[in-house]
């Protein structure tokens, strides 16, 4: 039974299959990835907060971002977890005020860290209305109070979750950089993305290699060839980058027919 004396649920069991560096598990609907994903979610979470240490989340935004937060909103409050341990971060931001339609902060506030009363002490935003060299400086201080870093200097974030765009485009990542460009060490940077709206601030890939775990939220069968391209061995897109520079990138998706899509 669950709190208001129905029946709960049974979680839908996804269909898992390894990829290379891609662990794909396969949903009937968004609804059943976002309250899977949720649910993992939760789990590294109150890990955590057994063993006594900060957990480290990076948010993202798009559609399936919504239906996540909101999922995950709803598991806290029906389990009664505390998150004064958990610090949330974003992996990219528009350049816009936090108040905009288009901020993937209002996004998670709206959903996630308002329902739950986050404490503003817990938030770090990219602050996207603000010149970017002093948003990055405020996001960086903030990681560097928080979290361990490598050897090279990028944040050890505990979680990274990113969605997947329909060109295969991760975080503020977009397909067409210039190699030095993808390659570049900033923890974070601006960007000129191929959609609006247009000035964005991202982290970069190897800040995202350097997360404990990477979770992508692939939603929409629009997305199909983008997901086709990625979980190739040889694949081009940014998501590729991404598995290419980590041992495992977990997938959350909804995609049809996605056990072909590794297929040429």
């Amino acid at each position: 039974m669950n709190q208001w004396g129905r029946r709960s649920r049974k979680p839908e069991l996804p269909r898992i299959v390894q990829m290379g560096h891609f662990d794909l598990r396969q949903f009937a609907t968004p609804q059943a990835l976002a309250e899977t994903a949720a649910a993992d979610c939760l789990e590294a979470i109150s890990a955590a907060q057994k063993d006594g240490t900060i957990f480290s989340l990076a948010l993202s935004g798009g559609r399936i971002a919504q239906t996540f937060c909101a999922a995950l909103a709803a598991l806290v409050q029906a389990r009664k977890t505390p998150l004064d341990h958990v610090h949330f971060f974003w992996s990219d931001e528009r350049c816009v005020p936090p108040d905009d339609p288009e901020s993937n902060f209002r996004l998670a506030n709206d959903r996630l860290l308002r329902p739950l009363g986050i404490a503003p002490a817990q938030i770090h935003r990219l602050e996207g209305e603000k010149p970017a060299e002093q948003s990055f400086a405020r996001a960086e201080a903030d990681l560097r109070n928080l979290v361990s870093f490598t050897a090279t200097g990028q944040p050890i974030l505990n979680l990274v979750l990113l969605g997947l765009g329909e060109n295969g485009h991760v975080a503020s990542l977009f397909p067409g950089e210039p190699e030095h460009v993808m390659a570049s060490p900033a923890i974070f940077r601006c960007v000129t993305a191929v959609k609006p709206p247009p000035r964005r601030i991202t982290m970069g890939y190897a800040a995202i290699a350097a997360a404990k775990e990477t979770w992508v939220l692939a939603s929409g069968s629009g997305k199909a060839d983008a997901l086709r391209e990625s979980l190739r061995p040889d694949g081009h897109t940014p998501l590729a980058r991404v598995g290419q520079l980590r041992q495992c990138v977990r997938i959350y998706s909804d995609i049809p027919k996605a056990p072909s899509l590794a297929s040429p």
